[in-house]
C-alpha cells in the first residue's frame, strides 16, 4: 500500500460520511427537559425503520446522544470518554445501519436515513430533548437532526466534521473513492467490526455503501447552518482532514468570530486541538471531556 493511500486510509475509518448529508423499551424518560430515574444499561436493540438498531444507555441525568464515525463502533469512537461523560448524564450511544452490532438492511445508507433512524430511536425511548455529540459521520447526522428537528437538540458538539465538501483538504475525498476492502486488512477498525457485527464478512458491503455516500453528497448551505438554533461546540484537530479555515467559517455562521469582551460571548464555541489529527482526536479524553462538560453544563445563552 502506497504512502498516499496509507494516509487516506488512516483517516477514512473515522471520517468518511462526516458530511454526507441529504438535504428496546424505555429505560427511563427525559421529557421536556425533566429527568426521570434511569437504570444504567447496555446492549439493547430497538426495531426502528426496518432496522434492529443497537444502542447502549449509561448513567442518569440529562440525556447526551453519542453518534459514532464511519466504519466505527461505540467503543472504537467513544470508549475513552463515555465512562467520564456518564458520571453526570444519561448517555445514549447508538450504532447506525451496518455498523457494529446493527445489521445492514436493503436500503441506501444515507445520512438522512441515519438521522431519521436516530430520531425514531429517541422517540422510542421517549426522549424529546437532548444534547448531541457527533464525531465525523456522526457529526453530520447530528447536524442533519439539529437543522431538521431543532426542538430535539438542546446543544451540539460537532467534532472533526464539515458541513460541505469544501471543508476537506484537497485529495481526501478523491482518495476515499479509490479505497478497497483489502486496504483495511489488519486495521483495528475491521477487527472491531468482525468481533461484533451480525455478519462478520459484511465489511466490503459496508465500505461500498459509505463510498456511495461520497458520490451522492451535496451538503448543507451556509444559510441552513446559520439558521440553526442549537448552541454548538465545534472541535477539530489542528492537523485534521478538515481545513481550519472551514471550522472558523462555520463558527462565524453560528455567531462566532466577535470581540467577546465588547459584544459578549457568542452562543457557539470553537476549539482547535494542538498536535491532533482526525483519528487521534479521540485519543485526547482529558481535553474532550473537560471541554464538552463545561460547554454542556453552562446555562443556555439568552436569545438576543
Amino acid at each position: 500500500m502506497k504512502t498516499t493511500r496509507k494516509a487516506v486510509f488512516a483517516v477514512f475509518a473515522m471520517l468518511v460520511a462526516v458530511t454526507f448529508i441529504v438535504g428496546g423499551g424505555s429505560l427511563g424518560e427525559y421529557v421536556n427537559g425533566v429527568a426521570a430515574a434511569s437504570t444504567p444499561s447496555a446492549g439493547s436493540y430497538a426495531s426502528v425503520n426496518g432496522l434492529k438498531m443497537y444502542y447502549e444507555i449509561h448513567g442518569t441525568g440529562r440525556p447526551l446522544v453519542l453518534l459514532h464515525g464511519a466504519l466505527c463502533t461505540i467503543d472504537g469512537c467513544f470508549g475513552k470518554i463515555l465512562p467520564s461523560l456518564a458520571k453526570t448524564r444519561r448517555v445514549i450511544a447508538i450504532e447506525q445501519q451496518a455498523h457494529g452490532h446493527t445489521a445492514d438492511i436493503d436500503r441506501p445508507m444515507t445520512t438522512e436515513n441515519m438521522a431519521n433512524d436516530t430520531v425514531a430511536l429517541l422517540r422510542h425511548l421517549k426522549i424529546e430533548n437532548a444534547d448531541f455529540f457527533g464525531y465525523s459521520m456522526g457529526a453530520g447526522i447530528a447536524l442533519q437532526i439539529a437543522i431538521r428537528h431543532p426542538k430535539l437538540v438542546r446543544k451540539l458538539v460537532f467534532m472533526a466534521a464539515a458541513y460541505n465538501l469544501k471543508g476537506f483538504h484537497p485529495g481526501i475525498v478523491e482518495g476515499i473513492r479509490k479505497l478497497k476492502p483489502q486496504d483495511f486488512e489488519g486495521s483495528p477498525w475491521i477487527e472491531a467490526y468482525r468481533k461484533v457485527a451480525p455478519n462478520p464478512d459484511g465489511w466490503p458491503g459496508l465500505l461500498a455503501r459509505v463510498k456511495q455516500q461520497v458520490r451522492s453528497f451535496f451538503g448543507f448551505s451556509p444559510q441552513a447552518v446559520r439558521a440553526m438554533k442549537a448552541p454548538t461546540l465545534i472541535m477539530i484537530g489542528d492537523s485534521d482532514v478538515i481545513r481550519p479555515e472551514h471550522a472558523v467559517q462555520m463558527f462565524r455562521l453560528l455567531g462566532g468570530g466577535v470581540a467577546g469582551d465588547i459584544t459578549g460571548l457568542p452562543r457557539s464555541q470553537l476549539a482547535i486541538l494542538p498536535g491532533t489529527t482526525h483519528v487521534t482526536i479521540v485519543e485526547r479524553p482529558d481535553w474532550l471531556v473537560s471541554m464538552t462538560t463545561q460547554f454542556l453544563d453552562a446555562p443556555m445563552p439568552k436569545a438576543k
